[in-house]
């Protein structure tokens, strides 16, 4: 028999049930759909203050170079380059959430489809009345008159 401080411990930390009469598990069953719901829940909140983060941080960058072309001082500008890295590696880490959760929902990459080109072009060497005949010629037998020549 359990103490009752302990009874709801399984059901908190989704634990397998033990039936008390006679010791069978009871297995308890984690809908994959929840889990899926905490996931995309969690990546939106992570990827929102991940956001938040490189906003505020483009702010700061603003004041901070103020600050930094108006001192002229060397600290200033060390900070600035601090927090420049500091707003570059959290944009890195926006991509590398992204990759994860390609890869934890097993997605993958779409192959990179080149488009086709066709080139249509028409290239004449000649003079300009050899090109004038050939164009008369082709319009004479479109409209069904064929001239010899």
């Amino acid at each position: 028999m359990k103490p009752k401080d302990f009874e709801n411990l399984e059901d908190e930390f989704e634990l397998a049930k033990i039936d008390s009469s006679g010791g069978e598990i009871i297995s308890t069953d984690i809908q994959e759909s929840t889990k899926n719901l905490d996931l995309d829940k969690d990546y939106k909140e992570v990827r929102d203050n991940l956001k938040n983060i490189v906003k505020k941080g483009t702010e700061a960058i603003d004041g901070i170079s103020l600050v930094a072309s108006e001192t002229q001082h060397p600290r200033a500008y060390e900070v600035l380059a601090t927090l420049i890295k500091s707003v570059a590696d959290v944009n890195k880490d926006i991509m590398s959430i992204h990759k994860q959760m390609k890869d934890i929902k097993g997605e993958k990459e779409q192959p990179k489809v080149t488009p086709t080109v066709t080139n249509n072009s028409i290239h004449f060497v000649g003079s300009t009345k050899e090109l004038q005949d050939l164009v008369k010629k082709k319009l004479n037998i479109i409209e069904g008159e064929k001239i010899d020549g």
